[in-house]
């Protein structure tokens, strides 16, 4: 990978039109834009901006091919086997939510049970709290191994014939893991249990085929993989998604309205209400095929290997507790306190210095209460970032401790 010339595409690395240089360290939460993309939603606001679908008219057709055409891309990149099955949302979020309310609530009741591991971020937990309060259905979590990893074994164990769905993470927003999709989507379909994948930290990291790994739903959101914000993915297999309610009604979902009750539109207009973000699924297209030009594999090799080396700088740095499994697979995530420093301290002294990295529990409160701490800091990496980056963080992260009198 030739990193200046992927670097060149990045304008958040134009020190004068930003006001100062930053090294960007929070791709986690949201990820820097490349020129491509940019110029590709520009474009479609500039030159085919319409309503799509239901216009009689050119700009109409315009607009409906580039956002079905869009649908196409993501299709292919994330290996469904139907057009049908990709719906565009605004985001992970939203998603799974949808999943909640259209799927869980019409299909669980009291006593069976819903597990999730203790990894996952809020929206792929908070919407099964509320499931297992209107249902009676039971909230179980799966646990860690003392090395921050996830243990397999818990998990496993918890699945019974009461288990109705397994819904996880593909990638920890917080310790890194990248979760073995294939094995628990098994052990679920095994239990007569679907299977529910929060995609949202690996997709952008990491070649995904659906079709192999057989999970019921997938999601993920286009901002943490180069796109627009506003812009989401739910993956459903064809047969589910045709039993499942709308979770939305209004425009564009529907096929016949009377004063006293409607139908509705085909999939995967049933689940897409009202005018969409086309720009933003533009957007995502084009990010896809940005990284596809570089090569996922080789995307996930050099992040991989980044994240290694920042934590190899770091890791026998006095009084710090790093939150990262290295002896499983890891993304490019980076989880750390000081014991004496809070880290929305070390994350502003850092910014002192241009480097931008996040703080606080990252919407995994239930996570960092399990770890022990409230909070943390937070370096997540990407490919535009280099090797002497990773070392300036470093390096900076020991000064913190000199600028706090420590």
């Amino acid at each position: 990978m030739d990193i200046e010339k992927i670097r060149a595409d990045f304008p958040y690395l134009d020190s004068k039109k930003v006001g100062k240089d930053v090294i960007y360290l929070d791709t986690a939460a949201t990820s820097q834009k490349p020129k491509e993309v940019i110029d590709a939603v520009d474009n479609y606001y500039k030159y085919q901006n319409a309503n799509p679908h239901r216009g009689a008219h050119y700009l109409s057709f315009v607009a409906t091919t580039a956002y079905e055409n869009s649908r196409d891309k993501i299709k292919e990149y994330i290996g469904a086997k139907n057009r049908e099955e990709v719906i565009f949302t605004r985001n992970a979020t939203e998603a799974l939510n949808l999943i909640a309310y259209s799927y869980a609530l019409e299909n669980l009741k009291a006593n069976d049970e819903i597990l999730i591991t203790i990894l996952e971020h809020h929206a792929n937990l908070v919407p099964w709290q509320i499931v297992a309060k209107k249902t009676g259905a039971k909230l179980v979590y799966a646990y860690l191994n003392e090395d921050y990893s996830l243990n397999y074994e818990d998990l496993k164990n918890k699945i019974n014939e009461k288990t109705k769905i397994v819904s996880f993470t593909g990638a920890s927003n917080v310790t890194g893991e990248i979760i073995d999709i294939k094995k628990i989507v098994n052990w679920a379909h095994e239990a007569g249990a679907i299977a529910i994948v929060d995609g949202s930290q690996l997709t952008p990291h990491l070649k995904i085929d659906l079709s192999d790994l057989d999970c019921d739903f997938y999601v993920f959101s286009g901002h943490k993989l180069l796109s627009p914000m506003g812009i989401g993915v739910l993956y459903g297999k064809k047969a589910l998604l045709e039993k499942m309610n709308p979770f939305l009604t209004g425009g564009d979902m529907i096929e016949y309205v009377y004063e006293q009750e409607s139908s509705f539109a085909s999939l995967p207009y049933k689940f897409e209400a009202g005018t969409q973000n086309v720009g933003g699924a533009i957007g995502l297209a084009k990010a896809i095929e940005y990284m596809e030009k570089i090569g996922l594999d080789e995307i996930y090799k050099y992040e991989s290997d980044l994240t290694r080396h920042a934590y190899n700088f770091i890791k026998d740095y006095p009084h710090i507790k790093i939150f990262y499994p290295e002896n499983s697979k890891t993304g490019a995530v980076l989880s750390f306190t000081y014991d004496d420093i809070h880290p929305h301290d070390i994350a502003s002294i850092l910014d002192n210095s241009g480097i931008a990295v996040r703080s606080g529990h990252h919407c995994a409160m239930p996570l960092h209460k399990y770890l022990g701490i409230s909070a943390s800091a937070r370096a997540s990496f990407a490919f535009y970032n280099t090797k002497e980056e990773a070392e300036i963080f470093a390096k900076e992260l020991l000064n913190v401790r000199k600028v706090m009198g420590l």
